[in-house]
């Protein structure tokens, strides 16, 4: 039997290793940017074409390389990070394993171009599929200059799994403000298809959190500042009126290189426990600065996962650094002793007697007696005639057919066979359609039928049971449905034109987005200006949801359309969609009259699928009549 154990070929090794290391052109951005912040550049440049399918170009004043060491930079393990094993521990570099380039250059169509100052004439390098074309000596300005052209042309497989353009270019983005944050010291330079997206140049933390997202972000940020033995915290963190339900702005990093850590983010949670809602996330952009040998970064191929050694002693000094800061500025709530309704404090006078505050309290006192009246002694607990409570009831009650005595819409629509994967199917007979279009035919009937608890369930009677619906998420899924029946028909929501005109400032990243989601938003009903400089006009919005604040409103869309929900991935009318309808259905706590009620539950069990939110949340749930019958 001849041996079957073989050595795999480098390029097939490299593209191995381009699995682990190169998952998207955000990946590319992030390997060749931390290489020319670690070659000591002051200015980094990054072009590209079709969101990094077709160009990926990384421009930057570095030191440079000699031919030869551009020749061996593509070769795997290549470094000049470590020289042993206990270099690993004291690691102050962004790259050091040596696989970036190689990885990249085993995917893609590769050139260099770099000098060094020393050298006259620069290298200019070309590589495809692990494979070196040419190399010839060129004029070049010193640094390097890297273009990677057609990522996983070599691997189509790799490359069917791309995103859209628009994905991929949201990832770049994130990626590229998590390098941006953390090298403040860096002029960052970032063009799409020959469009300027940022401009940032060199300066504090605090500039370049207001440069990527927004001067309004500028008055919302606490210095947060922290000096032990062990680290050295320093960063900003966002009032608690700027938290948001999604969105967030968190972002960790720990000797200059970003890094996803739970135990941290619920530390830093921990701090605003009770100052914001619990479905709320506050801003934070923190750095963590401790000794290399603490710290462990080769765990993960993309090195976001760090293993801390000190991390138990840590936690409690993000803590109290945070809480710190919100007390410090007056983020977290304390007594206002100038309001009317104030304490009187009396003033301290040198040689005054301090005399203790008396306490009554009447020994003969029962607590399982009868309050007893003015005249004194125990009184006669009062009657109340409790049959007042049931007037109208009763008559109401025989009045009103019984859910099991007749049929209704809900019965005709909710059965006991009732599953959640289950889509319901609505019995479109002659009577469903009447009651769910015209809201008056049963006005009498609906106190009966229809009862709103805690403010965010319609609870109805079926035949089979009791129906549980949740008002919000049944109001997402009826307006959901009419936004995709408007594009379905080519037909805009009605607009809403506004007396005075709103202005709304969008960061770098969401004008670039703004080419494509302009026409859905047009789609839905909105009327929005460009006025240069990121700020947009908005002259008018969709019919009938007046009274929302307009300017969390477009937020809220711009990250829909930047996020891939499960089953809208594809879809980005559909994500903005969503996003109005969460915005502009009924929220929770909103009081319902019997009518609004059961139009609310007409309109949703007109639907083909009522059961779930476009995003996959349970709209209803039915209590079976054996279920209670178990309870009771």
């Amino acid at each position: 039997m001849s041996d079957i154990i073989h050595l795999l070929p480098d390029s097939v090794a490299n593209q191995i290793a381009a699995g682990e290391v190169i998952q998207r052109p955000a990946s590319v951005i992030k390997e060749l940017v931390e290489n020319a912040v670690d070659a000591g550049a002051t200015s980094v440049q990054i072009i590209l074409k079709d969101a990094g399918r077709t160009l990926i170009q990384v421009i930057d004043n570095g030191c440079g390389m000699s031919p030869t060491d551009a020749r061996l930079a593509f070769e795997r393990h290549s470094t000049s990070k470590i020289r042993q094993a206990e270099d690993l521990f004291s690691l102050r570099t962004m790259g050091f394993r040596g696989e970036a380039l190689a990885s990249i250059a085993a995917i893609a169509q590769v050139e260099l171009r770099t000098r060094r100052a020393e050298d006259e004439v620069g290298t200019c390098l070309r590589m495809a599929a692990s494979q070196c074309e040419s190399q010839e000596v060129i004029t070049a300005p010193v640094g390097s200059n890297f273009s990677i052209k057609n990522i996983f042309f070599n691997v189509p497989a790799r490359r069917k799994f791309l995103k859209s353009n628009q994905v991929e270019l949201s990832n770049i983005i994130n990626e590229f403000e998590r390098m941006a944050l953390v090298n403040t010291e860096v002029e960052f330079v970032l063009i799409h298809n020959d469009s300027e997206l940022h401009r940032l140049p060199a300066g504090s933390l605090r500039q370049r959190i207001v440069s990527l997202f927004g001067k309004s972000l500028n008055q919302q940020l606490l210095p947060v500042e922290a000096h032990t033995s062990i680290v050295h915290l320093s960063g900003y963190v966002g009032k608690p009126e700027a938290a948001r339900k999604r969105g967030a702005l968190q972002y960790l990093f720990v000797n200059g290189r970003y890094m996803r850590h739970a135990g941290f983010h619920k530390a830093v949670m921990k701090a605003y426990e009770e100052l914001i809602p619990q479905n709320e996330m506050p801003n934070y952009f923190l750095n963590f600065t401790v000794s290399p040998d603490t710290i462990d970064v080769n765990i993960h191929p993309t090195k976001t996962e760090i293993k801390f050694e000190n991390e138990q002693a840590i936690w409690p000094i993000v803590m109290a650094a945070v809480k710190e800061a919100l007390g410090k500025f007056c983020a977290a709530p304390s007594i206002d002793f100038d309001m009317d309704d104030a304490p009187d404090i009396p003033a301290y006078t040198p040689g005054t007697p301090i005399v203790p505050p008396s306490k009554g309290y009447n020994p003969s006192y029962n607590p399982f007696n009868p309050p007893a009246r003015c005249g004194g002694g125990n009184a006669k607990r009062p009657d109340y005639d409790w049959q007042k409570l049931y007037e109208g009831f009763t008559s109401s009650r025989h009045d009103t057919p019984l859910p099991n005595d007749a049929d209704s819409p809900v019965d005709e629509l909710v059965t006991s066979s009732i599953v959640p994967a289950t889509p319901i199917v609505p019995n479109e007979d002659a009577e469903y359609v009447q009651s769910s279009l015209n809201i008056d035919t049963r006005t009498t009937q609906a106190p009966s039928l229809y009862m709103q608890f805690k403010g965010r369930y319609i609870v109805t009677p079926s035949k089979n049971g009791l129906l549980l619906v949740d008002q919000h998420r049944a109001h997402v899924r009826v307006l959901f449905e009419q936004y995709m029946q408007h594009r379905a028909t080519e037909q805009s929501i009605p607009s809403q034109q506004i007396l005075y005109p709103q202005l709304i400032q969008l960061s770098p990243s969401q004008v670039a987005l703004f080419s494509e989601v302009e026409s859905a938003l047009m789609r839905l009903g909105f009327d929005l200006s460009d006025m240069g400089g990121g700020t947009y006009s908005v002259c008018g919005i969709p019919a009938g949801i007046e009274g929302l604040d307009i300017n969390t409103l477009i937020e809220q869309m711009f990250l829909a359309a930047e996020n891939n929900d499960a089953g809208l991935a594809d879809d980005l009318f559909a994500r903005i969609a969503l996003s109005l309808a969460q915005s502009a259905a009924i929220p929770v706590g909103q009081v319902l009259t019997p009518c609004e009620m059961e139009q609310l539950i007409g309109d949703l069990f007109a639907l083909t699928t009522p059961n779930y939110t476009p995003d996959g949340k349970p709209v209803f749930t039915l209590f079976t009549n054996d279920e209670i019958c178990k309870r009771m």
